[in-house]
């Protein structure tokens, strides 16, 4: 039991020691300077498509399904 100790508590401190290490790295690189930006890029287009609103789906695997005059 005192030989697993021995290896467990240096392993698991030394990974502590490289996670805060790590998370300084990131401070200082800057990581977490604009967090809400960049989630709100992700969700605004950029360029929204030209066709956007029209009935036909050129990309359906059916053709009957890409006749835009076929109602439900």
């Amino acid at each position: 039991m005192t030989g697993a100790l021995g290896i467990l508590i240096p392993v698991s401190l030394g990974m502590g020691l490289v996670g805060l290490a790590t998370f300084f790295w990131a401070m200082r690189k800057g990581q977490f300077e604009d967090p809400e930006g960049n989630a709100w890029r992700v969700i605004t287009p950029q360029d929204p498509p030209s066709d956007e609103g029209h009935d036909n789906d050129d990309l359906a695997a059916d053709p009957a399904d890409r006749d835009p005059a076929r109602r439900l």
